[in-house]
Parts: structure tokens; C-alpha cells; sequence
């Protein structure tokens, strides 16, 4: 008998949970699902650039697990772009931190915010008013660390 999954940490619930190849209609489409857990690895290793030991550590999983977790999703990924599969991001054992913000830049004056996970993505920048704005990965790994004890459990995964 397997040991249960241990809770792991997550920063946030993506923006957008679903993909498929344009031009192809959604019945004629096989499903690849990725977990929550899954995508925070992609975000940790891939996007970020972490090593996985400290992605593990940000995890609060092993760096085998983690190891095992980003081989996953790497696999999933590959057969959703090869195979032209529609992806969903969705499901896991996990813990969401309500307290994590989510950071932001205007390409317009430069300005860097951020806005509390939860919440809508900002519609304009907060200093010149332009909607020219993205999410900026540059401050997601500065110091914080999902800390709270929100769990969360397969499908119906949301914020606090």
C-alpha cells in the first residue's frame, strides 16, 4: 500500500488553466491534465531556473519527489504539444498561500506592483493608467514562501 500524498505547497492557482492547438475544435481534442502541483514545478525549475533541491524545499516535498513530480508534468507537457492534446491545469494535493502576492510590470513606465493572489489581474498600471501590463517573473522567488495551511484537494481547487 502506497504512502498518502503529503500536502505540497503551491504559490497560486495559474491565470489561465486551459490550452488547446488553435484551429482545432474542442470535441475532435484529447485531454492532457496537469496537477496544480505539477505546474509549480514547471514554475519553479523551468521558469524560474531553481535547482531542484530548493524547489523541493519551496514545495515542502523531497527533491526525489520533486525530481518524480517535474518528470510528470515535462511527459504531460510533451504529449499535449506533439500529440495536439487540449491541456487543463487543475487537481492535486496542495496548500495555496493566500498571503503570497503576485507581482506585475507596466511595459508602458516600467512600474512594478504587485496584487494579492485571489484577486482579478489589474486591469491598468497604477501609476500611468496604462492597460499594458504582465505578470513579472523576476520577483516571484525574492523571500517568499507559501506559508499557509489552506488545503486544497483534486478538482476543485480555489483561493481563499
Amino acid at each position: 500500500m502506497p504512502r498518502p500524498h503529503k500536502c505540497r505547497k503551491i504559490c497560486s492557482n495559474p491565470d489561465v488553466v486551459y490550452f488547446k492547438p488553435a484551429g482545432m475544435r474542442m470535441h475532435d481534442l484529447e485531454e492532457v491534465v496537469i496537477t496544480l502541483d505539477e505546474f509549480e514545478a514547471i514554475r519553479l525549475a523551468d521558469y524560474e531556473g531553481l535547482y531542484q533541491e530548493k524547489a523541493a524545499e519551496q514545495m515542502n516535498v523531497s527533491r526525489q519527489t520533486f525530481g518524480n513530480i517535474i518528470n510528470s508534468a515535462h511527459k504531460k507537457i510533451a504529449d499535449f504539444i506533439i500529440n495536439a492534446k487540449a491541456l487543463q491545469i487543475s487537481g492535486g494535493m496542495i496548500e495555496i498561500s493566500p498571503e503570497m502576492e503576485r507581482f506585475f510590470s507596466c511595459r508602458n513606465c516600467e512600474h512594478k506592483f504587485e496584487a494579492p493572489f485571489g484577486t482579478e489581474k489589474p486591469k491598468n498600471c497604477p501609476s500611468c493608467e496604462s492597460s499594458d501590463i504582465h505578470r513579472d517573473g523576476d520577483n516571484h522567488g525574492n523571500g517568499h514562501r507559501c506559508q499557509g495551511r489552506h488545503n486544497r484537494d483534486t478538482n476543485n481547487v480555489s483561493e481563499d
